[in-house]
């Protein structure tokens, strides 16, 4: 089913005299269920796509819907409150807090989503979601004794422990060695498909293609592929 929709939409920076336009009327869907793949050289206009669907930057032109709503007529304190209720976010580095543990920073991801679960319930779907990502055996670990697979793999289940409808990633696998790599791309791909979540990803590796469902090319502020 059709969760996301990006309507020709347009992003324009003026800067003095020089006007430069960087998306173009881009048209993008996002399906429950399928991981799709935003590629192309730097300054084609993937992260600029990605953060203005994630509501992080306003378009200059058109629309982005999400569950029928339109995100670009809403008002900021409206948008942030479906970021944080959502939307989940997986960036190049975990950006973990340094002095929280595991089962810690998934429980401030509760609360900045204001989850209506006590706390006996909230401590219990941390467990569920670490044991997903494989890290159960880690929650009382600290960020610094963290390998950088083992920290992505947190900042994953950090993303998903409120349940999120979409996952945007950009660059999440960029800091890791290529086995880490598949492995943290295996992990979303296969939590987008039993949580039935659209996931959309911005990457440079190629080799990290094979786990999408749609790779989209971008060159230029423009789609260019749709596959």
């Amino acid at each position: 089913m059709t969760i996301f929709i990006i309507d020709e939409v347009r992003k324009t920076f003026i800067n003095g005299e020089v006007k430069e336009e960087i998306l173009k009327g881009v048209n993008l869907t996002l399906l429950e269920g399928e991981v799709t793949a935003l590629v192309g050289a730097s300054g084609s206009g993937k992260s600029t796509l990605l953060t203005i669907a994630a509501g992080l930057q306003s378009a200059s032109e058109g629309q982005v819907i999400f569950e029928g709503k339109n995100l670009t007529a809403m008002r900021p304190e409206q948008i942030r409150k479906i970021r944080a209720n959502q939307f989940g976010f997986v960036f190049q580095f975990a950006h973990l807090v340094p002095f929280l543990t595991v089962e810690e920073q998934l429980m401030l991801m509760l609360n900045v989503a204001e989850s209506k679960l006590k706390k006996r319930e909230q401590k219990k779907e941390i467990d569920k979601i670490l044991k997903l990502v494989e890290m159960d055996h880690r929650k009382n670990a600290y960020p610094a004794s963290l390998s950088g697979g083992e920290k992505q793999r947190v900042a994953i289940a950090r993303a998903i422990i409120h349940k999120p409808k979409v996952l945007f990633a950009d660059e999440p696998t960029a800091s890791l060695d290529s086995k880490r790599s598949k492995d943290v791309m295996g992990l979303i791909r296969s939590l987008t498909k039993s949580l039935n979540i659209a996931s959309l990803m911005v990457t440079h590796d190629e080799e990290m293609l094979s786990f999408a469902d749609r790779i989209i090319k971008m060159s230029d502020g423009q789609i260019l592929q749709n596959v």
